[in-house]
């Protein structure tokens, strides 16, 4: 189920000390969640392998020609084996962790009900039931989110990119690394900031489109007196006016977002460019053969794409943060 957010999550909270209080519930499936760490790294280590079958298949055709195709085969063979096993590690990840995911969330959606029926009867007289309803529901997706978006796309991004560094900076000259590093930084830097500043457009878009469907519905459901005292015009304007407003919330939010993505463009564009002159200069010099060029590329492109979905990560895990500390504060309500 999809929240609909229509204000920015306050920034008073607890998060790290909120993810510490959820931790006991990982700790009985401990022994799954390492399992599904390690099922990550060798995913990971099967991806990042591809590149380098890849570069050595490169190599083999460009150094034997028209030769026997024994050891371009083997690499063959390798390079496919190599995106099995990353397929593999990848499901056998999810696989594994979704008993750890399902659990917690059981766990603690049945921890805050029973704290609930725990509370006074002034407590349940003070507080909407509705509210209380919503900030339990949301609280429990917003564990299984947590969890989902830190171990199926900021980890992986994480080990990727030390795994890529690695690999640069050991078999290349350190500036490979080092543009890498500068280039991703930049990237991240970027992409978080312009996600801080578009969010206000899309949390109106929300605000309007709340208050447009409140509008209809309520012409519909008043359609009796509306035709009544014949304000059916009067309807529509309002209606419309409040979608004129979406639509320029609308426009905005679009707009912001292509410039978001062209800025994530612009800086993987220089930074690969940066990397490609740097590859073929050695390739002119003999220092690096065509293996290498072909390998710095596919790295590069392997790294950068997981990188798209950060703006999306950062923004439903700090929603996911905000929703996860009503919860918790509900776990702390004294009786």
């Amino acid at each position: 189920m999809h929240t609909l957010y229509t204000s920015e999550p306050h920034t008073d909270r607890r998060d790290w000390q909120n993810i510490r209080a959820m931790a006991p519930l990982l700790w009985d499936y401990r022994g799954r969640a390492a399992l599904a760490l390690l099922s990550l790294v060798l995913a990971k280590v099967a991806n990042v392998g591809v590149p380098l079958v890849l570069k050595e298949i490169v190599d083999s055709l460009d150094a034997t020609g028209a030769g026997p195709l024994v050891l371009p085969l083997t690499f063959l063979l390798g390079y496919g084996a190599l995106r099995l096993a990353a397929s593999l590690f990848n499901e056998l990840r999810d696989a594994v962790f979704a008993k750890v995911r399902y659990r917690a969330m059981r766990q603690i959606s049945l921890k805050v009900l029973r704290h609930l029926h725990e509370l006074s009867l002034r407590f349940h007289l003070q507080r909407k039931t509705g509210a209380i309803s919503q900030d339990l529901d949301r609280g429990t997706r917003s564990l299984s989110s947590i969890l989902n978006y830190l171990l199926f796309n900021i980890l992986p991004t994480m080990a990727e990119f030390v795994l890529v560094a690695s690999i640069l900076f050991s078999q290349y000259d350190a500036k490979f690394a080092f543009v890498t590093f500068l280039t991703v930084a930049a990237y991240v830097i970027f992409t978080l900031m312009v996600t801080e500043w578009r969010m206000h457009f899309r949390l109106t878009m929300n605000a309007l489109d709340s208050e447009a469907n409140s509008r209809s519905v309520d012409s519909l459901i008043n359609y009796e007196t509306v035709k009544y005292f014949g304000n059916e015009e009067l309807e529509l304007n309002r209606y419309d006016s409040t979608l004129e407003k979406w639509e320029h919330a609308a426009v905005q939010s679009q707009t912001s977002m292509s410039a978001l993505n062209f800025g994530q463009g612009s800086i993987i564009a220089v930074g690969v460019t940066f990397l490609m002159i740097f590859a073929a200069n050695g390739v002119v010099s003999g220092e690096m053969s065509m293996g290498d060029l072909v390998l710095v590329n596919a790295l590069l492109l392997q790294l950068f794409i997981p990188l798209n979905f950060l703006g999306i990560v950062y923004r439903q895990l700090k929603y996911s943060f905000a929703d996860m500390d009503l919860m918790v504060k509900l776990l702390e309500t004294e009786a």
